[in-house]
């Protein structure tokens, strides 16, 4: 005759739950950031900045502090540099940085960046993140290419603020799937 045991079930308790799980909500946003990059065709010569969006996203989801963003960021110019289109790829690793950083900064204050219920921060900080990884990346640009003030002020910089205005809009559209997805702290 067989004897049933029962058995007991152990769970280790290691205090790490969540504690990475910013690399991993992360990676994945930015490997999708790396897909919708590859494949978004350029308007007029335009495209949006699909990295920031999906940093910003993570960071929004993931509350990460200033090491982390800087991480993130220099990740991001890292995987920016063999699929970038720009005259100077490698001024992604300070651009990027800047961008992420800046994002955590405002991720961490204390304002109200909502109407009604809706949560604004998302967008915001996207397209002040954009907006400082992009004029951050055309100074470089100007600098170390020795162009014109003209090209910088009536060529360049509209691009940075179309593609930041473009980047609030997706960002803050994406924002709400992600936070369902991966179950974002709410600021």
């Amino acid at each position: 005759m067989e004897s049933k045991q029962q058995q007991e079930l152990i769970i280790v308790q290691t205090g790490q739950e969540g504690r990475f799980r910013w690399v991993a909500v992360t990676a994945l946003l930015l490997a999708i950031g790396v897909i919708l990059k590859i494949v978004t065709p350029s308007i007029a010569g335009i495209t949006p900045n699909w990295l920031i969006a999906m940093y910003c996203i993570a960071i929004n989801l993931t509350r990460v502090g200033v090491k982390q963003a800087a991480g993130i960021g220099l990740v991001t110019g890292a995987i920016s540099i063999p699929i970038s289109k720009a005259a100077l790829p490698y001024a992604n690793f300070v651009s990027e940085p800047v961008g992420a950083v800046v994002c955590a900064l405002l991720v961490h204050t204390s304002l109200s960046l909502t109407i009604g219920k809706i949560n604004l921060r998302p967008a915001i900080t996207a397209g002040i993140s954009t907006v400082a990884s992009g004029f951050t990346f055309i100074t470089i640009l100007k600098v170390v290419l020795s162009l014109p003030m003209a090209v910088y002020l009536y060529g360049m910089m509209p691009v940075v603020l179309t593609v930041a205005a473009i980047n609030m809009v997706i960002t803050q559209l994406l924002y709400f799937p992600a936070k369902r997805m991966f179950g974002g702290k709410e600021a």
